[in-house]
This record gives structure tokens, sequence and C-alpha cells, in this order.
């Protein structure tokens, strides 16, 4: 057998390795992985547009020797099928690399352990131009003038990574940037955040000096959220935590808070499964095509939280974004989602039965024909009736056709859209004009109106809880 070695074209192959798909917020979650890892408590972040666009990120871990740093530094380091510890939140060895490729050209990084300091940087045109991997040992006083470098000497042990010569956003993107930053980690790294991860304390991040507050999607301190019975699955000898939760109905929230829990995706798109690995959000707002995206079931979220070493059994990525468990896996998770929606779809079906009331006479109520349903004006309404008697025969054609237009040209599609986006601001009663009810009643009593039409009127949902109105007019 003859072999041969073929080295890659280097530059090309830096090429393909900058473009594997990371966003911003997905890059830095990912390098702030490794400090997790590292054991950190406390992780700054500092990225200003002046002078030059520098981004630095500096943990309190554990920090690394000269020659745990240049593993670090090597792509693949880490063997993907290896053990790990529990809390290790890597796998192929290439996260701090790749993601950090993915928007700059420069990495440099820096850290310190039992006192000693020790330096790397890969410089990507450097490579290119050398085409050789060729790490570089920089001098330390080049980085002297850097976000975060005097905290980082300050502190006994951990780790600085700096990105120079970022290009995959101008000086002017940085504000928003950050602030899908803040909100990414904010959910992502939550149950750090939290401190609810067993034998951790509590995570303290902050961007550029402002701390981040831990954001929980399923809401689990709000009285109303449904907490419904968590349940295991034993798959390859490991454990599966599935904990289905159902938010509250928008009735029960304020704006801010209807708002806060919505998140930018929609109460729609993020119903789903959300998908934590030891206790680091990977992937939410999906059900895998096992399930129809519904807006009976947008209270709907499950958490499911796997240990590190089911990588494989759920196709999770190298950048942690995307994942599809197995078939014998989703043959549970489909016996959960029946369970669960049944009972997520109820705080709307529940409130959709209020037109039903028999207590109360509406001006809408449900018809059923053919196996089919539309919303009908009720003609037997008092007031209704009350206005069809004065009117002669030719009107009452008109007011039929009227009623009947209404019917045929319900903006539904609308009504649900607005519904799903901004439930607490549509609120029809606020059209009632009170002084015209009050007219209506006085004209009505000066003509001699009967209790009994009185009685009616008070079931009545322009009348019901205002008995005062017939008390007070004259």
């Amino acid at each position: 057998m003859i072999t041969e070695i073929v080295q890659p074209v280097v530059s090309n192959f830096i090429k393909s390795l900058r473009d594997i798909g990371y966003t911003f917020e997905v890059a830095v979650a990912d390098v702030l992985d490794n400090s997790i890892t590292a054991k950190a408590n406390k992780i700054q972040i500092s990225c200003f547009p002046d002078p030059k666009t520098v981004f630095t990120l500096l943990d309190d871990g554990v920090g690394m020797s000269n020659e745990e740093l240049i593993d670090a530094m090597r792509l693949s380091a880490n063997d993907p099928d290896s053990p790990r510890e529990d809390y290790d939140l890597g796998k192929f060895g290439l996260g701090l690399k790749t993601a950090s490729f993915s928007q700059c050209k420069d990495l440099t990084v820096i850290s310190k352990k039992d006192c000693n300091i020790s330096i790397k940087q890969w410089d990507l045109n450097y490579i290119s131009m050398k085409n050789e991997w060729l790490l570089i040992t920089p001098e330390i006083e080049n980085y002297k003038s850097f976000p975060l470098f005097e905290e980082f000497m300050n502190q006994e042990s951990g780790t600085l990574v700096i990105w120079r010569e970022i290009d995959t956003f101008t000086e002017l993107d940085i504000p928003h940037k950050l602030d899908v930053l803040r909100d990414h980690l904010s959910l992502v790294f939550h149950c750090f955040l939290e401190g609810i991860v067993p034998g951790k304390k509590a995570l303290k991040i902050s961007v550029n000096g402002q701390t981040l507050e831990p954001f929980n999607p399923f809401n689990p301190k709000h009285i109303a959220t449904q907490q419904l019975v968590p349940e295991k699955i034993r798959y390859n000898n490991s454990e599966i935590s599935v904990q289905p939760y159902i938010l509250p109905h928008h009735s029960k929230l304020s704006n801010e808070e209807f708002d806060k829990y919505a998140t930018k995706d929609g109460y729609t798109k993020s119903q789903g499964f959300y998908l934590y690995r030891a206790h680091r959000l990977l992937i939410y707002g999906t059900w895998w095509g096992m399930h129809r995206t519904n807006d009976a079931h947008k209270l709907v979220r499950i958490k499911i939280d796997i240990p590190n070493n089911q990588d494989h059994d759920w196709g999770i990525d190298i950048k942690k974004s995307s994942a599809n468990p197995v078939s014998e896996i989703k043959k549970d998770l489909k016996r959960i989602i029946q369970q669960v929606t049944v009972k997520g779809s109820r705080p709307y079906t529940g409130r959709g039965k209020k037109i039903e009331d028999k207590a109360t006479t509406r001006f809408w109520e449900l018809a059923a024909d053919n196996k089919e349903i539309h919303f009908a004006i009720n003609r037997g309404h008092p007031i209704i009736k009350t206005f069809k008697d004065t009117l002669s025969e030719e009107q009452q054609h008109l007011l039929k056709v009227i009623l009947m237009g209404l019917e045929s040209y319900l903006p539904l599609d609308a009504i649900v859209a607005q519904l799903n986006a901004n439930p607490l601001k549509v609120n029809q009663e606020t059209l009632i004009d009170e002084n015209e009810i009050k007219m209506l009643v006085e004209n009505w009593r000066s003509k001699g109106i009967s209790e009994e039409f009185i009685k009616e009127l008070l079931k009545t949902e322009v009348y019901k809880n205002k008995e005062g109105y017939f008390e007070n007019a004259h």
C-alpha cells in the first residue's frame, strides 16, 4: 500500500472553519462554556467600539498552565467519545477556537494558574501567509491596555479571552449585538445564574459592567404557572429528566410580564421542548416534528435535562444549537406531548366556553351546522328583539341583511392574530358608552318599560352587574 501525506491548503481551510454558522451570541456562549467547565464563579464581558473594537471575556476559574493552554488552543483537543466530568460543557475540543474564529481573525488567550501566567495567540492572517498552524507566544506587555486585563492581573487565577480584528459586525452594531447577547446569556445560563445547579454557587455574568439577571422561560414562581408531574426516562444507562410546564393565561399576567415571557419569538413559536445538557440550555421552542405548532398549545413548555454523555443520542452539533433525538427517545416524548397538550389547551378552550354560558344573554352565540361551527348574532337578544319590533317590514329585512353581513365577514384572522400578539391590549368593552346606555334606559322608562323586560335586560352582557342604571333612571 502506497500512502502520501496531503496537507490541506490552510488558507482555504480557515475560511471553511470560520463559516460554520455561529451568530455572535451563540459564539460567546460557546466560549463561556469553557469558563463554567473551569469552575468559574464570575464572568465579565467587555465590548466597546472605541478606539478599536475588541471583545474580551474574563473568568475567575482555575486557569491553565502553559502546557494546558497549548492543549486548549489545539483544534479537536478532546476525544468526543471520551468520558467527561458532569460539569463539563464541552465535547469536541473545538468550541473556543471555532466560536472565536467565526467572529475574529485574532484570538489571544491569557491564563493564570499557581501564580504563573501563560499567553498564546492564533493569528489567522499569519497562519494563511505561512500555510502552517503556527501558534504564537506574544509579549504580554502588548495587552496591558486591553479591557479587563488589570482585573485579570489582580486575580489569583483565571483566563482572559481576547478577540481582535472582528469582521462580522461594525462598531455601529455593538449596542444591538450586546442587547441580544444579554438576552441570550440570561436564558441559556439561567440555571447557573439562579444557583439551582447542584454543587455550584450562583454564577455572576456581567456585560459591559451590567450584571445579568436570569430569565427562566417557565416562569415557575408565578402562582398561575402549572408545574406538571415530572418524569424520568431511562436510556443507555442514563437518566433523562422531563418537566412539563403550562404558563399562565395572559389574563393572569401584567403587560410587562406577558411581554417578557413571550420572548422575542412570541408565545406560539416558543412552545415545545427546551433541551438542557448538564443544566445549560441548548435548543428551545421545537417539537422535533412530533407535534404541530398550535396556538391552543402556545403556553406549553417542556423542559428536558440530559447528562453530557448523550450528545450522540440527541444529535447535538458543534455549535450546540441544533439537535434531534433518536426514535427510541421520541416514543416517550410523543406520549408526554399527548398528555401535556390536552392540559395545555384548557386555559383557552375553557375560556372559549364562556360564550355558551346560559346565565347570561349574549349578543354572540356559537352555532353548529353539518359538523361546522360559526359565530352568530343572537336574534333572541331582548335589545335586538325590541329594536326589530319598532321597524317596518322593509326595515326588518334590511336589519336581517346587516346582521348576516356582520356574521359572514367577522374578521376572524385579524382577531386571532391580535389575541396571539397583543391579548392584553384587546379590550372591546372600552367601546361601550355608558352614557348612551343610561339614555336608552331612561327612554325605555319614559315609555313604560315592563319589569319583565328589565329582568331580561339584566341578564344581558350590556347590563350585567349594572342594575344601578335602572334604579337611577327616571
